[in-house]
C-alpha cells in the first residue's frame, strides 16, 4: 500500500468522528439538504444502490474467495476479505447502534439507522479490496483501472442513498470516512502477515 494512505486514514477517521459530533448542527444540515435537493430523484445515480445491496457483496465475496483459494491459492488474502467484508459490516451496524440517528422521513422508509450509511462504508470495503487483491502483481496500467473503477463505483453507490432519499450526505461520508480507515487497518495486518511469511520462507532457502 501507498505511504500516504495511512495519514489518510488517520485523517478519514478524524473526519468520522467530526461527523457524529457535529451531523445535528446546522452547518451539516444546510450541507444535507444542499445535496439532497442536488440528487434526489436522480434515476441514473439511484440505480448503483444495487451493487451495494448485501445480497451482491456477499455473492462478490464468495466468488473472490473463490478465486482467492482455488486460482492464485491465496489464504490470506480469503481473511482479508472477511475481515472487510464481513467484520465491516458488523462495525458498521455496531455504530449505527451508536450513533442512532433517524433516516430522512420518507414513506416507506428502512427501519434501521442512518449514520454511517451502510451501502457507502461496505460499498469503499468491497471495491476497495477487490481492487488491491487484483492488483497484486498486475502492470501499472492494469492497477490505474482497477482503482479508479473501484472509486468511481464507490462514490455513484453513496451518492445513491441520498439520491433515493434512504441517507443524508452526511451519512455518505461518514460511511467511507470509516469505511477507508477499516480497509487501511486490514490492509496493515495483511501486509504485515505477508512480510512474516516471506522472512518465515528466506529463512527456510
Amino acid at each position: 500500500m501507498k505511504k500516504w494512505a495511512y495519514p489518510l486514514a488517520i485523517l478519514t477517521l478524524i473526519a468520522f468522528l467530526v461527523l457524529r459530533v457535529t451531523y445535528q448542527t446546522e452547518a451539516v444540515q444546510k450541507f444535507d439538504s444542499k445535496m439532497a435537493n442536488l440528487l434526489l430523484g436522480n434515476k441514473f445515480i439511484d440505480i448503483f444502490h444495487y451493487i451495494g445491496e448485501p445480497k451482491f457483496v456477499v455473492g462478490v465475496a464468495i466468488v473472490l474467495i473463490a478465486y482467492l483459494s482455488w486460482k492464485v491459492k491465496n489464504y490470506r488474502g480469503m481473511v482479508l476479505v472477511l475481515l472487510t467484508f464481513a467484520a465491516g459490516t458488523v462495525l458498521n451496524h455496531l455504530l449505527k447502534t451508536w450513533v442512532q440517528r433517524p433516516r430522512p422521513e420518507i414513506e416507506d422508509q428502512l427501519t434501521s439507522f442512518s449514520f454511517p450509511s451502510g451501502h457507502s462504508m461496505s460499498g469503499l470495503l468491497y471495491l476497495f479490496t477487490v481492487a488491491y487483491l487484483l492488483s497484486e502483481g498486475s502492470t501499472k496500467a492494469r492497477k490505474t483501472q482497477l482503482w479508479i473503477g473501484a472509486v468511481i463505483l464507490t462514490a455513484l453507490i453513496g451518492m445513491s442513498r441520498v439520491a433515493g432519499e434512504r441517507h443524508f450526505a452526511s451519512d455518505v461520508l461518514a460511511g467511507w470516512s470509516i469505511g477507508f480507515t477499516w480497509f487501511v487497518i486490514c490492509v496493515i495486518w495483511y501486509e504485515r502477515r505477508k512480510r512474516i511469511f516471506d522472512n518465515i520462507k528466506e529463512k527456510r532457502k
